[in-house]
């Protein structure tokens, strides 16, 4: 009874992998296409948050902080309340020294890397709804915050353990304690 209860989340984790597709990345290496069903709430799953190969890491990074400083440059103005204005103000301020050493470590990579801010589609998507919350601006904004934060502390979290370049796991490693306060921080915005 025992080796069977053990053998039920290997064979779940196993069996979380089969709904994905693959496609080819920028840099040659595939990379998830869909959702798979092991997805957490905040839509971060073991196999997203490990971008395949250094390229598609600098990739995810530089849209998080991009989306991190759109985002906050937007609460700055149609933020309603004083806390989700300071907040706005931080993230604008640490998510671009965050791409300033994200493109530190992606010139030190090998092979090289280029550091070429692009929203995805779903922080477009994400960006679009802010700017049409009127009222409900700084709830959503907190939502969002949340969102992205838990999916860029997965993403430097699995980076740094896994990662395949020294200068960007050493990054990641230092940008982990960051995120992780501006997540604690997310999640007391007023709502």
């Amino acid at each position: 009874m025992r080796l069977t209860l053990a053998l039920i989340p290997a064979a779940l984790l196993a069996l979380s992998g089969c709904d994905k597709a693959e496609q080819p990345s920028a840099d040659g290496n595939t990379v998830a296409a869909d959702m798979p069903a092991d997805a957490t709430a905040s839509g971060a799953t073991a196999a997203d948050a490990m971008p395949s190969g250094a390229q598609a890491f600098v990739d995810a990074a530089a849209a998080s902080d991009s989306f991190e400083i759109e985002s906050s440059k937007l609460a700055q103005t149609m933020g309603k309340a004083s806390g989700v204005k300071a907040f706005a103000a931080m993230m604008v301020k640490d998510h671009t020294k965050s791409t300033a050493d994200l493109k530190a470590a992606a010139a030190k990579a090998n092979p090289a890397v280029t550091v070429a801010p692009k929203l995805t589609a779903e922080q477009q998507a994400d960006l679009d709804a802010l700017k049409g919350a009127g009222d409900n601006f700084d709830k959503l904004y907190a939502e969002k915050q949340v969102a992205g934060h838990e999916k860029a502390l997965a993403m430097l979290k699995a980076y740094a353990d896994n990662g395949s370049d020294p200068a960007l796991k050493a990054f990641a490693a230092k940008a982990v304690p960051v995120v992780s306060g501006h997540l604690d921080q997310a999640k007391q915005l007023p709502k």
